[in-house]
């Protein structure tokens, strides 16, 4: 549980420190931040979406999580709760819940966030973890001068999220190999890229109704074999 509690104050710390120099900063200036934060996350999740060495279980998993994301209406529940925390912590600063929600699917569905967490789990090596929390920390200071102190929240997200796949990493191993693991990096890569262009287009993608197909290439590894 100690890498997800670093985590999780890394990207405290960094939001602190995002919303004291946000204060400065005209409102074109935050613009252009946006469309580069929304670019840098565009090429992060590129970068691990074209590591795959199956196409057809990604497609497979983004097509069959999209119609079990919607299905259940993921998207809508995370509107609901992030319009829920925009009313009990709005500041005044900044869109309290898109910056929650937006952070937290940043933070928890790259491979980084799987593969550190069964690493502190199984073998107790904090480095993959350690290492994203300073990516953590940087990338919550740039998304909390643009989106505010909202960002802050999705520190919870990440302890909750992450300490529970360490919690659960004894029980999780036998099915995360080192290709299945690969594949559901490339898959997350992929709804990365969708986090990315929502940060800069007016149409918005349902990257939650997506979030399913990120656990959905075990199966499919399977399947196809």
């Amino acid at each position: 549980m100690i890498a997800a509690v670093v985590n999780a104050a890394a990207i405290v710390l960094g939001t602190l420190l995002g919303v004291f120099f946000r204060k400065g900063l005209p409102e074109h200036v935050k613009k252009v931040l946006t469309q580069g934060m929304g670019l840098s996350t565009v090429l992060i999740g590129l970068l691990s979406a074209i590591k795959t060495q199956n196409q057809m279980v990604v497609l497979l998993s983004v097509i069959v999580g999209g119609l079990i994301g919607s299905l259940i209406g993921i998207e809508k529940w995370l509107d609901r709760f992030g319009a829920r925390v925009q009313r009990h912590f709005s500041t005044g600063a900044g869109d309290v819940g898109r910056a929650f929600v937006s952070a937290t699917l940043i933070f928890c569905v790259g491979s980084m966030a799987i593969v550190g967490s069964i690493d502190a789990g199984l073998r107790g090596e904090y480095g993959t973890i350690f290492a994203k929390s300073v990516l953590d920390g940087v990338f919550s200071l740039v998304l909390a001068s643009t989106l505010g102190p909202g960002v802050a929240l999705s520190g919870l997200a990440v302890l909750v999220y992450q300490g529970g796949l360490t919690l659960l990493a004894g029980a999780m191993a036998p099915l995360l190999t080192e290709r299945t693991i690969l594949e559901m990096g490339a898959v997350g890569g992929l709804l990365i890229v969708g986090i990315g262009l929502n940060m800069f287009r007016d149409q918005h993608l349902a990257v939650g109704d997506l979030l399913p197909a990120v656990f959905l290439p075990p199966l499919f590894l399977l399947f196809l074999s």
